[in-house]
């Protein structure tokens, strides 16, 4: 592999996810660590595409608590309750939220007040256990669409072996 982060922003999005999950799924063959998996994941697309902030939140009191894992950007919120905000909402219902306007969402908390827009995508284990959400900001309104949030949800796939 020639390069390790791929700066993906002029080409066309469905090109550059593809380029993406392949050049992920490359350097992650053989791992099996969950949050070397995150790191990984967090790095590569936040070089990619060059959002404000990309990363995960773990899952550490089932059903009621998150707390910041691997990420790049600003500095992030510690914790999260389920239920609060967009990666409490995430967490809390399993299904991806993605919000053109953060500051429209109702309960939105600000941990970077950049923060214009965000995706945030549940992760869920082999055993199908929510063990995460990986949640991306960017300072544009509406910079997530259906097909961000379509090959995000396969990208964290690898982590149901998919």
């Amino acid at each position: 592999m020639s390069e390790v982060t791929l700066d993906l922003r002029a080409v066309p999005k469905p090109e550059a996810y593809r380029q993406l999950d392949q050049h992920i799924r490359a350097v992650l063959e053989g791992i099996t660590d969950e949050v070397t998996a995150m790191a990984t994941i967090a790095s590569l697309v936040h070089h990619a595409f060059g959002h404000l902030w990309t990363g995960f939140y773990r899952v550490v009191t089932p059903g009621k608590l998150l707390r910041v894992g691997p990420y790049q950007g600003s500095l992030g919120c510690l914790e999260i309750p389920f239920g609060r905000g967009v990666c409490g909402t995430a967490a809390a219902t399993g299904v991806t939220q993605l919000v053109p306007d953060v500051h429209a969402f109702p309960g939105h908390i600000t941990c970077d007040g950049r923060s214009a827009s965000e995706v945030v995508v549940p992760v869920f284990d082999r055993a199908g256990t929510l063990i995460a959400v990986f949640d991306i900001d960017s300072e544009h309104k509406a910079a997530f669409d259906l097909t961000d949030q379509a090959h995000l949800e396969r990208l964290v796939g690898w982590f149901r072996g998919a």
